[in-house]
């Protein structure tokens, strides 16, 4: 009624007058979301101190904390990599002992980075490495590919071909956006003894916690 009355320049009572005999249906959906709307307004509005206030707070501990980081030395780097490859790379399995290959996928640039500094310290060269992207296949793939080999330093024309997700339409995801840039699958060439390495750092890093800890 006010915005009729409004749109049409007369009192309120006048256009209730005019159309209190009407059928009127309102649009569910719509009301739905004008309240989903007002909700997040008000939630956004009530949080939006607290959550400054949480960012400033968080930002200060991940500054001062990289700046202590500094520069890894090799022998860091190695053992960082290895832990890292450990925890997110392919492993021989227990009914394949000795599928040992260095295969490591991740979606995240930094752990791709510290994965590539890590095999560079052990001797094999960024150049020898095979790259891929694995992404759904409604995102842009060929800007993914791009993307991650600005980040790595490889042309893109070195990289393997794309490896296609089936999009799944009823499947919720949260991966995407411009953001989404898939997975990087990074792999070392004739790497059996490499993986062994890894394994022997393994070893070595679990008996000196070992130690430490009597």
């Amino acid at each position: 009624m006010p915005d009729i009355a409004a749109r049409l320049g007369v009192a309120k009572s006048t256009a209730y007058r005019w159309v209190q005999g009407v059928p009127w249906e309102p649009d569910a959906a719509a009301a739905r979301e004008r309240r989903r709307a007002h909700s997040r307004a008000m939630t956004d509005a009530q949080w939006a101190a607290h959550r400054q206030a949480r960012d400033a707070a968080r930002a200060e501990p991940v500054r001062a904390t990289s700046a202590w980081v500094g520069r890894l030395r090799r022998r860091e780097s190695i053992l960082v990599g290895a832990a890292l490859y450990w925890a997110e790379g392919t492993k021989a399995k227990p009914w394949r002992p000795h599928d040992c290959r260095v295969k490591f996928v991740n979606s995240d640039p930094t752990l791709v980075e510290v994965f590539l500094r890590f095999v560079e310290a052990m001797g094999v060269p960024r150049g020898a490495l095979s790259f891929r992207v694995s992404i759904h296949e409604s995102a842009d793939a060929s800007e993914a590919v791009r993307w991650w080999a600005e980040r790595v330093g490889v042309p893109a024309d070195d990289f393997r071909p794309v490896s296609l997700k089936r999009h799944r339409p009823a499947t919720v995801r949260h991966d995407t956006g411009d953001g989404y840039r898939g997975c990087l699958t990074v792999e070392a060439p004739r790497s059996r003894r490499l993986y062994w390495k890894i394994e022997g750092i393994m070893a070595g890093m679990g008996a000196g916690v070992e130690a430490v800890g009597r």
